[in-house]
């Protein structure tokens, strides 16, 4: 990480454009783990709801104003959908100038467009959290545009340490990162579920059945991460020869899982290039 002061946080505004479920989540993190203080943050929302209660609740203000948030910040996040990303840059970009730092979580919208739009040297990071980082338990890829600069990534790499893990990639590779991690809870909440309902057809309470299949992912997940050594060789590790798992597996391999779950991830970067901002 760059030790510049460029990345720190210290003293600088921020502007969360579309404080909605995914912008709450990282306002409670940053404030929470003391990133930036609430006087120095500002938030757009379009309606009244739980977001505005939340923002209310650390004293951070909240308006419907972009162009106003935009103009008073130093990093402005752009937690929006892509449908509605083009009027908000017509919005903003008569605030923009080069002393700016733009990261963006919209799905599927290069840095290039982002970019273009808001005209000048304008730094723009791109970022694509999932909805795990409602528990810190997130996975961020981050990614910097033509005019961001390595302090200006480890900034953005600061704050979503916050919910969770970061990785830096190239852009070219966020379209993989959407379909994996981005969409990757889903197909892990599909895999609980059938866990679970096995554990059910085989007499075990639901509540029990899906303790079990939840915990059991979640340790498999952190051995994992904290060995560092390759799936495979895990899985040997719990099957015994002529055991029950050996036989468990066989029922996988004559399902298809394996394959299917690559066909998933596949599937869903391939629509994430699909989904394309178009101007």
């Amino acid at each position: 990480m760059a030790k510049s002061g460029t990345s720190s946080l210290s003293g600088k505004k921020l502007a969360v454009i579309g404080a909605g479920k995914m912008g709450g989540i990282l306002i409670e993190a940053f404030v929470k783990n003391n990133l930036v203080r609430p006087v120095d943050i500002s938030a757009t929302v379009h309606r009244k709801g739980s977001e505005r209660n939340m923002l209310a609740k650390h004293g951070i203000r909240a308006g419907t104003d972009n162009r106003a948030a935009a103009k008073s910040a130093d990093v402005i996040l752009l937690c929006l959908k892509p449908q509605t990303l083009s009027k908000v840059l017509d919005e903003i970009q008569p605030e923009m100038n080069d002393k700016k730092v733009v990261i963006s979580i919209v799905a599927s919208v290069p840095t290039e467009t982002i970019e273009r739009r808001l005209g000048g040297n304008v730094a723009v990071l791109r970022a694509m959290p999932n909805t795990p980082s409602m528990v810190g338990e997130g996975m961020t890829a981050v990614c910097k545009g033509r005019h961001a600069t390595e302090d200006q990534l480890a900034l953005a790499q600061k704050l979503f340490d916050a919910v969770g893990k970061t990785v830096v990639t190239e852009e070219k590779h966020m379209d993989a990162v959407t379909g994996l991690s981005g969409s990757g809870p889903a197909f892990i909440y599909i895999i609980l579920e059938a866990l679970s309902e096995g554990g059910v057809k085989m007499g075990l309470p639901r509540e029990m059945a899906t303790l079990l299949a939840a915990q059991t992912a979640l340790g498999a997940a952190k051995v994992t991460l904290e060995t560092g050594n390759h799936p495979a060789l895990l899985k040997d590790m719990v099957t015994t020869p002529a055991g029950c798992t050996i036989d468990g597996i066989l029922e996988l391999e004559e399902g298809k899982l394996r394959v299917t779950l690559i066909k998933a991830v596949v599937k869903a970067s391939q629509r994430a290039k699909e989904l394309q901002f178009t101007e």
